[in-house]
């Protein structure tokens, strides 16, 4: 019992702080919802009153927005009425034009009837007045046929023959003033033309040269290039087919020869044996054989600098090739590779003044004197060995004229030919292009013409084409037709007996006989 009493005592103390604690919490609690509730009451509040505010500026907006919409369109709306009664203003306007227009139309109308009218009346008035003019015209004819003796048409033809010879007299004096003009000022403009071009151009002067110089670094290879008993230098000049030439010199060697690739070969060769150092018989073969490559090479790069510089790219290779050998190839002195590269310039420059193709002009020019690439050895001249070897590589048949022609031992066929011909003289007889001397020059032009000269019935000879050619005049009255191709054989046989010249000439005998009249 003492036991259970405390116990009693103690839950009971319990419940009775239990319901005082749920007493006070319901108190508390109930005071939160109060405040809970006070303040959602609050925020309603503030919330419909936010509300309001929005609806209201809401509805400003759109009383904003839908004035300033009815002004656009109050705007809009006028100047689609203002532009309305633009259009309607001018078309107005047309119809008041449409409307005077079509009162000039009517009235245009009544006077073309009007005209009508009045021609009608006079083209009645002429068929009567022909009438009586073709009446008129038959009897004075017919009076005209007594008195003269002649009918109609006898004097119709007369008189046509009449008047035609009238015409062609006027005629011939015409055209003949057409050509005496046309032939000056062709002369003016072929001058200036020639000018032109040898003012553009601007080549180097002859060189010409049989001998290369090597330079070694001493005297003491002199002896080694010589070899044991000259075993080395005999060698050397059997492989590369010129004559070596060791003299007092001091540090130079001279390679002599006439064929310009072999003694360039010899040079490229020599300079690499001395660079080596060992110079035997084995070691000098093997040098010339690269030296002949390396020639190859500096060959075909020649032609395609030529190539490169006259601007002509679609050539055949072996034809490039040739090109090269002629870098090394010389003609009186002047190098026929820049020779070919000038005359294709001047080609080209005078076919631009003429109108013409110049890119064809330039290859005619750069093609002229291929032959001499291979001419050494070969039977034919130059001209026929080219036009072989352009023929072969399919070249065009106005570059095969070109190279034929360019020293008359054909026609030309068309203007390319007559301007390679042209431009390969200004190259080849510009001052310096030639080694030979003016004096010299004239000289040998003076004894060709001697020689035509001294030839019965002769009245006058003309060597023209550097030479090349020779043209002479004889008197037609003591020489025929017949004689005069006996009279060419005959100056050709003497020009080859007396004279020395290189390559060919060319002998043309002309006979002219002319009928001349003067009315007084």
């Amino acid at each position: 019992m003492e036991i259970l009493i405390p116990a009693i005592v103690a839950i009971l103390g319990l419940i009775a702080g239990g319901t005082v604690g749920w007493i006070i919490a319901s108190r508390a609690g109930k005071s939160r919802l109060r405040d809970a509730e006070a303040k959602a009451g609050q925020i309603i509040a503030e919330a419909n009153h936010r509300a309001e505010i929005i609806l209201k500026e809401a509805d400003l907006a759109a009383k904003d927005k839908l004035i300033q919409m009815k002004q656009d369109f109050e705007h809009e709306t006028q100047s689609k009425r203002n532009e309305i009664r633009r259009e309607e203003k001018k078309l107005t306007e047309k119809e008041s034009s449409i409307e005077r227009k079509m009162d000039l139309l009517r009235k245009k109308e009544r006077d073309i009837q009007a005209r009508e009218r009045l021609t009608a009346q006079e083209e009645k008035q002429l068929r009567s007045k022909q009438n009586e003019l073709e009446d008129l015209l038959d009897r004075q004819n017919r009076q005209l046929e007594k008195v003269a003796m002649m009918s109609a048409g006898e004097a119709k033809a007369l008189l046509m023959e009449n008047l035609e010879s009238e015409a062609r007299a006027e005629a011939s004096k015409i055209i003949k003033d057409i050509k005496e003009r046309a032939e000056a000022h062709a002369e003016r403009e072929a001058r200036q033309i020639i000018v032109d071009s040898i003012q553009r151009c601007a080549a180097e002067t002859t060189v010409e040269s049989t001998v290369s110089v090597v330079s070694l670094p001493s005297d003491e290879l002199k002896g080694r290039i010589i070899g044991r008993e000259g075993r080395n230098i005999r060698a050397f000049e059997t492989a590369t087919g010129v004559d070596v030439i060791v003299d007092d010199t001091p540090d130079t060697v001279i390679l002599s020869g006439f064929d310009p690739i072999r003694r360039e070969i010899a040079r490229i060769s020599l300079e690499k044996l001395v660079v080596d150092g060992r110079i035997h018989p084995a070691r000098i073969e093997e040098a010339v054989k690269k030296a002949e490559k390396e020639m190859d090479v500096i060959i075909r790069e020649a032609g395609e600098q030529a190539c490169f510089e006259v601007g002509i790219h679609d050539l055949d290779p072996e034809l490039i090739k040739l090109l090269g050998r002629l870098k090394y190839r010389t003609s009186y002195g002047q190098n026929v590779l820049l020779h070919a590269i000038e005359v294709a310039h001047l080609s080209g420059h005078i076919a631009q003044m003429l109108e013409l193709d110049p890119q064809m002009a330039k290859r005619c020019g750069l093609l002229h004197d291929i032959g001499k690439a291979v001419d050494k050895g070969q039977e034919g001249t130059h001209t026929e060995l080219g036009y072989a070897i352009a023929r072969r590589h399919n070249e065009n048949q106005i570059v095969l004229n070109s190279i034929l022609s360019h020293h008359e031992d054909v026609d030309a066929e068309t203007p390319y030919a007559i301007i390679t011909k042209a431009a390969d003289a200004i190259s080849g007889a510009r001052p310096g292009a030639r080694r030979e001397t003016l004096e010299n020059y004239v000289k040998r032009l003076e004894r060709l013409e001697k020689v035509a000269d001294g030839f019965a019935g002769v009245e006058k000879s003309y060597a023209i084409q550097a030479g090349r050619e020779i043209r002479v005049i004889v008197e037609p009255e003591e020489i025929s037709d017949k004689e005069s191709a006996l009279i060419a054989a005959e100056v050709a046989q003497k020009i080859q007996e007396e004279l020395e010249y290189p390559g060919q000439i060319k002998v043309t005998v002309i006979r002219e006989t002319r009928s001349v009249e003067y009315a007084k």
